[in-house]
């Protein structure tokens, strides 16, 4: 494994860090408190040492996972959870960001994850009317000072990405955030024009999310390949998804090279601007997590 440091924070986090979405059962697969512990376990054993959930992976069910799995091992793990929804039922959720809603989300988040800090708390893919609400920093800025919270990140809605819009990007110091995650796969490459290089100069910590642009880029699906209903790649038409696989064949064709997995290949692309700390990236099986894990051996 290797390691980079988080912006200006003084963590140095895994390249390839494990993200937790999947764990909520909305990729056609259920997981049980066993597996999420074997996995984790499994990750330290790698090197993996960041960890990226949310309140709303569940009703705190995934926070409740992970933090039984770490719980002996807590000073181990950089654990990064998100704020700012309500869960109404998979895939169900409404935006709460009030400030005395984020509130309480921190301590059912601290009383989930069985810890008495959380190393980032990131603001998770708002609007900027939600960004500014009333107190909302103030308050999260409290709770850095009482210890509840070491680091404040935002992570930036793919629809904020797409359309160019910066002001949640160039409001990060102005909140005291010190991290940045971000949409960034070889098939959506916007953030490369203006958040990098703004993060870079800025020395704010950037994570790549959805590196493998949810699993197109894994290699495993061809074009014409039909998602369950359970699976929440379902929900994007079979246009959307054959011309994304389309475009994957031809990447596989023209610029992986030969014999080399794709999805180590796509997560070491997203890796090589220097401003990417690590990439969170997901799994359902100890083999990819230790296939995940291999690509850190093709960063220069």
């Amino acid at each position: 494994m290797k390691y980079r440091a988080l912006g200006k924070t003084g963590l140095e986090i895994s390249v390839i860090g494990l993200g937790t979405h999947q764990f909520s059962g909305e990729w056609d697969k259920e997981f049980s408190p066993q597996e999420v512990s074997q996995l984790l376990n499994r990750a330290r054993e790698l090197g993996i040492n960041f960890v990226d959930t949310a309140e709303c992976y569940g009703d705190h069910e995934v926070e409740r996972m992970i933090g039984e799995a770490i719980r002996s091992r807590r000073d181990e793990w950089i654990v990064a959870t998100k704020f700012g929804h309500a869960y109404l039922g998979s895939p169900q959720k409404s935006n709460a960001c009030s400030a005395e809603q984020v509130r309480r989300q921190l301590d059912d988040s601290l009383k989930a994850l069985k810890t008495d800090r959380i190393d980032l708390y990131q603001f998770h893919s708002g609007t900027n009317a939600e960004f500014d609400a009333a107190g909302l920093w103030e308050m999260l800025n409290e709770q850095v000072r009482a210890g509840k919270i070491r680091f404040l990140g935002v992570s930036l809605s793919a629809g904020v990405t797409m359309n160019g819009d910066h002001h949640q990007l160039h409001r990060v110091g102005k909140v005291n955030a010190s991290a940045v995650q971000v949409v960034y796969n070889r098939l959506q490459q916007k953030a490369a024009e203006e958040i990098l290089p703004f993060c870079e100069r800025e020395k704010i910590g950037v994570l790549a999310r959805v590196p493998l642009a949810k699993g197109f880029l894994s290699g495993h699906y061809q074009p014409g390949a039909v998602f369950s209903a359970k699976d929440t790649r379902s929900t994007y038409s079979q246009k959307f998804n054959d011309e994304q696989l389309q475009i994957v064949e031809k990447i596989k064709r023209d610029e992986v090279p030969p014999g080399q997995n794709m999805a180590q290949w796509a997560l070491a692309w997203c890796l090589k601007p220097k401003a990417v700390s690590s990439v969170v990236v997901g799994c359902k099986s100890v083999a990819q997590l230790e296939s995940n894990a291999a690509a850190a051996a093709l960063i220069c």
